[in-house]
């Protein structure tokens, strides 16, 4: 019976391992303006949110240019945090390329400047809220709570609970707030800047040309920055009733409203729920099937059989 009970628990720690998969996207972080070398300049280690801003503000010495009260002497104008969507972890290393202008500029970026970091495994927390609220956070209490930034930019489709930060709609918008940080004087603080492309992914404008569009301001424009550039490609939807409304609105003006259903139900499990949501009906079934098993045994072993048969007396 120990064998079979080991059997058991071998088979749901291997199923429950497989259902407790992640979705995992690359970082990578660089500025052409700090001079440093770095002993490693890939953490091949799989990293939540918070130890991906954790490590960028200490191994990528942003507490430097971020922390009040400390002072470094390669001073950068704008520090740039862009959160993608289009990436995979798997993209970076896979021989199929989904998105091959978007790697081909970060590579270009990574591999030509003087200070550079690759993560290619960062893991999304749905409990920890969306990716960009949770780096502000770290980098806030990295700081002690004392950030020293001129100021806080992010674009409109960024989720962040600080209300007080700046919202930006568009790249042109973007584009001012790059030009002025060059031209405020900001007494030698640093300008932070999140871009999400989930508002411009609307607008049919690939990934890779927003993050080009935003590295040639960036050039154009002379400022010294650096850029932290992550991917989350497990999103969750943030307004369901949007998406409710959309549905309903959809099957008013088309014919065949059932089709429109199926289709619109099927955004709130992507790939990853569908994946686990069958290896989690697989694992109801193997488990039912084991219990039959062990049951059955139990049953044959129950039976108590006499070992020894008298041997028939001759008449």
């Amino acid at each position: 019976m120990k064998k079979y009970a080991l059997a058991i628990l071998l088979v749901i720690s291997q199923l429950c391992s497989v259902l407790s998969l992640e979705s995992t996207g690359p970082a990578f972080m660089w500025s052409p303006h700090i001079d440093m070398k770095l002993e490693e300049n890939v953490n091949y280690q799989t990293l939540s949110s918070k130890d991906l801003a954790r490590a960028v503000m200490s191994k990528g010495t942003w507490s430097n240019i971020m922390c009040k009260g400390k002072s470094s002497h390669q001073h950068v104008d704008v520090a740039v945090v862009f959160v993608g969507k289009e990436l995979q972890s798997s993209d970076i290393s896979g021989k199929v390329i989904a998105e091959a202008s978007l790697i081909h500029l970060l590579k270009d970026s990574f591999t030509k400047s003087n200070f550079s970091m690759a993560y290619p495994y960062v893991s999304a927390n749905v409990k920890e809220g969306t990716l960009e609220n949770s780096v502000l956070e770290e980098f806030e209490e990295s700081c002690d709570h004392k950030l020293g930034v001129g100021s806080i930019a992010i674009t409109d489709s960024c989720s962040i609970d600080d209300q007080k930060v700046s919202k930006l709609s568009g790249m042109h918008a973007v584009q001012e707030f790059i030009d002025l940080s060059m031209e405020k004087d900001t007494n030698g603080l640093t300008n932070l800047l999140v871009i999400c492309h989930r508002g411009f992914s609307s607008s049919k404008n690939p990934e890779g040309d927003v993050f080009s569009e935003l590295m040639s301001s960036l050039d154009n424009s002379g400022a010294k920055y650096a850029v932290l550039y992550v991917s989350d490609p497990y999103n969750p939807i943030q307004n369901p009733s949007n998406y409710q409304i959309g549905r309903f609105l959809t099957e008013a003006q088309s014919g065949n409203a059932s089709l429109d259903s199926i289709f619109l139900d099927s955004i709130f499990c992507d790939g990853v729920c569908q994946i686990k949501k069958s290896l989690l009906e697989a694992l109801f079934v193997t488990i039912v099937l084991l219990i039959i098993l062990i049951s059955g045994l139990c049953c044959m072993m129950g039976i108590d059989s006499p070992t020894r048969f008298e041997t028939p007396q001759e008449s």
